[in-house]
């Protein structure tokens, strides 16, 4: 992309700020060239974060119904899924869904809990409740 295609639409995305883009300038050498934003990448961003409120919102109902443990949804929140939030724990992706589970959750160990909520970034009291409303960006 040369430095007069770099875009400079304006989108909620970068909120007034800018970012930084390379472009090639006249001397076919990469460059640095601030943007504003750009509506492509604006409108992705949308349908993406609107994904995620999907995806929370639905782990969060089924962890209020008991459909799943406090732990799927957590998961849904920090945008992990079972391989990740196994790989950070030391454990199998089978595990992690199977502690997804309400009835095996609610036997796991204050060392396993631990665990669990310190790969998340959360409190184990945390990690045990489901709050009263989605978390949702």
């Amino acid at each position: 992309m040369k430095i007069q295609d770099v875009p400079q639409d304006p989108g909620a995305c970068l909120a007034g700020h800018e970012k930084l883009n390379y472009a090639v300038d006249a001397e076919g050498k990469y460059v640095g060239v601030p943007t504003i934003g750009w509506e492509v990448e604006t409108a992705v961003t949308q349908v993406s974060t609107q994904i995620t409120v999907e995806q929370i919102t639905r782990a969060w109902e089924d962890a209020r119904a008991g459909r799943t443990s406090p732990l799927g949804y957590h998961m849904a929140v920090v945008q992990m899924d079972a391989g990740q939030l196994a790989n950070e724990v030391g454990l199998w992706a089978w595990q992690v869904r199977r502690h997804c589970k309400p009835a095996v959750f609610a036997g796991l160990s204050d060392a396993m809990l631990s665990r669990y909520a310190d790969a998340m970034g959360i409190a184990v009291a945390t990690l045990r409740q489901v709050p009263d409303a989605p978390d949702v960006p």
